[in-house]
């Protein structure tokens, strides 16, 4: 069991962060992240019994998205937040080496250990979808999970188009979801 984070072992948690979002999973090992922490090994295996461990505890931070009283919750303000935390998961998470090695279960540690993550990280999206649904800034007619699907598939859909995420990729999945949750048409 990992000890408290310290100021060390959010160095650890960081760098296999960077690791895994621009090397992917392979690239996190304790050499790696130690190595990139700029801490010995042994600082890492004083925290951590070993790689599982230290990605889970790499991975947890990514699993609660700043919540609502931090953005604008007005119907279009809640879509947009979702839109950007479903989208940071990815982008400023795990990366795209990290989702393919996830859909390939290349990596059967990795993968369960960021699926137990994901399953946190929508279960905010999903409850801040349901704060407008329930407030009435959103009337959404399907399932949150299917809408959340879209934003995430939207993402890797332009990635693979392009190569990259348009700096206008937010708005543009705000303006096309739009008229689905916020005037509920």
């Amino acid at each position: 069991m990992p000890i408290p984070r310290t100021e060390g072992s959010a160095k650890i948690a960081a760098a296999a962060r960077e690791l895994l979002r621009t090397k992917g999973p392979s690239a996190v090992t304790i050499e790696r992240v130690a190595a990139h922490a700029g801490v010995a090994r042994t600082t890492v295996y004083r925290r951590f019994s070993d790689r599982g461990e230290m990605l889970a505890d790499a991975l947890k931070e990514l699993a609660n998205p700043p919540g609502p009283e931090d953005h604008d919750i007005s119907g279009e303000g809640r879509l947009r937040w979702v839109v950007e935390h479903a989208s940071a998961m990815i982008l400023d998470g795990i990366g795209f080496g990290g989702f393919a090695a996830l859909l390939s279960n290349s990596d059967p540690s990795f993968s369960a250990a960021f699926r137990s993550v994901l399953q946190a990280h929508r279960q905010a999206l999903a409850e801040e979808l349901q704060a407008g649904i329930d407030d009435g800034s959103l009337a959404l007619h399907g399932d949150i999970e299917t809408l959340v699907d879209s934003i995430v598939g939207a993402l890797l859909a332009e990635y693979g188009r392009t190569g990259e995420i348009a700096e206008d990729w937010v708005d543009r999945l705000v303006e096309l979801h739009y008229c689905l949750v916020v005037d509920g048409r």
